[in-house]
């Protein structure tokens, strides 16, 4: 065919002449980038010029070199359950390809678009993205993430023609092929179009992948980003562990700067341009001191998210219903600017049913072989398969656990066969976790070590469903899972709130109803993500050298060391703060025994040795104490960082073992000195009522809190005269004894004598519904319960609240 006799409209289309209504015409990815550049271009949001080919293009193509007639013949042989097979016809097919000329219409109509690209950025050669978009791509009942090729870096014309034919050829690798014939699609009614884009240079600076939904929970008012330094290949192919970030959308829209979490990354390597050299790119080593380096600034992050969530705005607006979107993004090393590369549905999470909750739960526990990132929030067991290389994908049995370095996407095919997937490299926008993810499939990456560690046969169970951390147990162990039908619950008049340790979980255990948090723990976010003695931080340089060492390991990235505990503890407190948003979330402030502050890393030194911790140094008498004082201001650095700069007010105060009434006024002049006061921007402080005093004593408690929270476990040991730590006297410990019954009888009128809350956040009501009954008929006003309880006991107080009207 002549070029004079082919539209090159037909065959060439501009980003400023496409939208989403061209899906058909250049597949979903280009039709995305689109409608971006003319859509949200104009709202400050920066995506590369480019164009498209379109399908109409690839048609000719097909047409003009005979395969249109070869291709089908060839497919006709394909058994998709036979790897072997499978490999070896999608490979002649690609070779077909490869090997045919594109028609003189096509060609000169990509050049003339290309030449128009480099003249308009004044560069003879311009660096240009080359992307795959098949017609059916992000449609509503497809995902072809990582099945069609993409090229960095191509430079000239030849490179381009050449690029633009091996991105045609991947349209049939084994992936590619295995997901049509799984879902029903014509192999010859796909078509590819070709997406030519002004490259970012990334490879000076950083690029990743973000969300903005919460790609393991669901959750809705989140955003996700990845980020490594250098081309964005690597985080989506998974071949480095990137950071993560997580920012709030809720108060982000209200001016607030809330980044919830930050995760440092190993990011040991990095995409670059193979400058003077045979390939377009190439992976260099990054250096000690960038990847202990958070990737990208604060600002950037916020940037980022301010954007996906104006992006997941406009494509909600255009399909009539929220539209959680999946985004690439990159920043130029040259000028420092951020720009979006692709955008597209998020195509799992966003289709879940929100009427059921499925929740797995192990019933014990082995020994812990690994750690990753969990990708989906199940459990399975099974042998392991190692696999090392492509060629040993014909050996894979269904139900095994696949294990490898990273996935590709002609892995697709074993992938859904496998009971759960283990990688050593990537993040949660990796290869793996995206297909996986689609899959239903439980998965595991970034473990670092996993092929390492791991043997062909090996007995294993994987759980991703404990939190942000996925584990690898040596043994097939016991597991439940539970389905809950959430369209019929009622709410119950008493407020049933949850007590919530792990700010993993956090997101996740907000899906379950409840009316707020009743207990955050500050123990537990200090144990798991803190680690070091605050005071050790502060006398950072007065230490030894050997406990140095290992506060810079915990540390890394930090040279402001109290910085380190105020950030850690914020991003905990601020992750289950954001998952409950806007109800309450009542944070208890530490609560640590000296025994266990000296547990901390450095904490030896700080902590005098007690003969009887439980009721010594510890709750109030050491936040005004000077030994622990300037130790307390970092706490009370890190609450005033999660309600002034993210904006999470639903942040309620709760202080701990309350001996006296002038204690409590003490810990609220010291809470002062950091903007912390009662009253001031609807801070609310509670106070534990774990002591007999608090009890004997509630009228005038009630004068300086604004609420108490029974804690069982302190009160019946301090009731009873019992040691609850005590395996002798362990059988006198009884939350059910009837002195202890009246001691939180007594309390309950008291606060409501003087309009004071009252809730109880102790053990007894999860474990023994008569307890959480008992309560109920007292009038209490809030019951917090561990998540387990929460549905059971919920379901108990309406029943209980039914008879109580029905007998009034």
């Amino acid at each position: 065919m002549s070029v004079a006799t082919e539209n090159t409209l037909d065959l060439v289309r501009w980003f400023d002449s496409i939208s989403m209504d061209d899906v058909a015409v250049v597949g979903g990815k280009n039709a995305s980038l689109g409608e971006m550049y003319r859509e949200l271009t104009p709202q400050g949001i920066r995506v590369p010029n480019g164009f498209a080919t379109t399908a109409h293009g690839y048609r000719v193509f097909l047409r003009e070199s005979g395969l249109d007639k070869e291709i089908p013949e060839i497919l006709s042989g394909i058994d998709v359950e036979d790897v072997g097979n499978l490999q070896h016809h999608a490979m002649i097919i690609r070779h077909m390809i490869l090997d045919a000329p594109l028609p003189d219409s096509l060609s000169h109509s990509i050049v003339t678009a290309y030449h128009r690209l480099c003249d308009a950025h004044n560069h003879q050669l311009a660096d240009v993205a080359v992307r795959s978009s098949a017609t059916a791509e992000d449609l509503p009942d497809a995902s072809f993430a990582g099945q069609q090729e993409t090229y960095l870096n191509v430079r000239g014309q030849a490179f381009l023609l050449d690029a633009c034919r091996r991105c045609y050829a991947s349209l049939f690798t084994d992936r590619a092929i295995s997901y049509r014939y799984q879902h029903g699609y014509d192999h010859m009614q796909v078509a590819l179009s070709i997406g030519v884009q002004k490259m970012v240079r990334s490879d000076l600076a950083t690029s990743g992948v973000m969300f903005s939904i919460d790609t393991e929970s669901g959750f809705r008012d989140a955003v996700l980003i990845n980020a490594a330094y250098g081309l964005g290949e690597n985080v989506v192919q998974g071949s480095v562990n990137p950071d993560e970030y997580y920012v709030f959308k809720p108060t982000l829209r209200q001016g607030r700067r809330p980044i919830l979490k930050k995760s440092l990354g190993s990011k040991s390597m990095k995409l670059v341009y193979d400058v003077g050299g045979s390939k377009m790119t190439k992976n260099v080593p990054v250096t000690p001191e960038q990847s202990a380096q958070y990737a990208i600034s604060d600002d950037d992050i916020l940037q980022l998210a301010r954007w996906a969530c104006a992006i997941e705005k406009h494509y909600s607006e255009r399909k009539g219903s929220d539209c959680p979107m999946d985004m690439e993004w990159a920043k130029d090393g040259n000028t420092g600017e951020l720009f979006i590369v692709q955008a597209r549905p998020e195509t799992v999470q966003s289709r879940r049913s929100v009427s059921t909750l499925e929740r797995y739960h192990l019933k014990e526990r082995g020994r812990l072989l690994l750690t990753g990132r969990s990708i989906g929030e199940k459990i399975a067991a099974g042998p392991v398969r190692l696999i090392r290389d492509v060629h040993e994908l014909a050996m894979f049995q269904s139900g095994e656990i696949l294990v490898t370095d990273k996935t590709d996407p002609d892995w697709e095919p074993i992938m859904k066969r496998a009971a759960g997937i283990v990688t050593n490299r990537g993040g949660r926008t990796c290869h793996a976790a995206i297909v996986s993810r689609e899959l239903g499939v439980p998965a595991i990456v970034g473990t670092g070590n996993a092929t390492d560690e791991l043997r062909c046969g090996d007995l294993v169970t994987i759980s991703c469903a404990e939190g942000d951390a996925g584990n690898v147990y040596e043994g097939i162990l016991p597991f439940e899972v539970e389905t809950i039908d959430l369209g019929t619950l009622r709410r119950p008049k008493t407020k049933i709130m949850m007590n919530v340790a792990s700010p993993d979980e956090a997101f996740a255990f907000s899906m379950i109803p409840q009316d707020g948090v009743g207990l955050a723990r500050e123990e537990f976010i200090i144990s798991n993500y803190v680690k070091v003695h605050p005071q050790a931080l502060l006398c950072f340089d007065e230490l030894d050298e050997v406990t140095r060492a290992e506060i810079e390991k915990v540390t890394r990235g930090y040279d402001d060391k109290p910085q380190f505990y105020v950030d850690k503890l914020a991003e905990g407190i601020a992750m289950i703060c954001a998952a409950f948003y806007p109800k309450e979330v009542i944070v208890r402030l530490s609560d640590f025994k000296t025994n266990e502050y000296a547990g901390l890393i450095g904490g030896r030194g700080f902590e005098p040795k007690e003969a009887n911790p439980m009721i010594g140094f510890r709750g109030a008498s050491r936040y005004y104490h000077p030994r622990y004082q300037q130790a307390f201001g970092l706490e009370c650095r890190a609450v005033q960082k999660v309600r002034q700069e993210m904006g999470l007010v639903n942040l309620k105060l709760m202080i701990p073992f309350c001996r006296t009434i002038e204690e409590g006024q003490l810990v609220q002049q010291e809470m002062a000195k950091y903007g912390l006061v009662r009253g001031q921007d609807g801070l609310e402080i509670y106070v534990m009522c774990e002591i007999p005093s608090n009890v004997i004593l509630a009228d005038q408690f009630a004068e300086i809190f604004d609420g108490f929270s029974i804690g069982s476990n302190d009160l019946t040991q301090l009731t009873l005269g019992v040691d609850r730590d005590s395996e002798i006297v362990a059988h006198v410990f009884n939350e059910r004894d009837e002195a202890v019954k009246r001691m939180i009888r007594s309390v309950i009128r008291s606060a409501k004598a003087s309009g004071t809350k009252i809730g109880i956040c102790g053990q007894a009501p999860s474990d023994y519904p008569d307890f959480a009954q008992f309560l109920v008929e007292e009038g209490i006003d809030s019951i917090s319960l561990t998540p387990d309880a929460v549905l059971k006991t919920t379901m108990h107080v309406l029943q209980v609240e039914d008879e109580l009207g029905a007998s009034s």
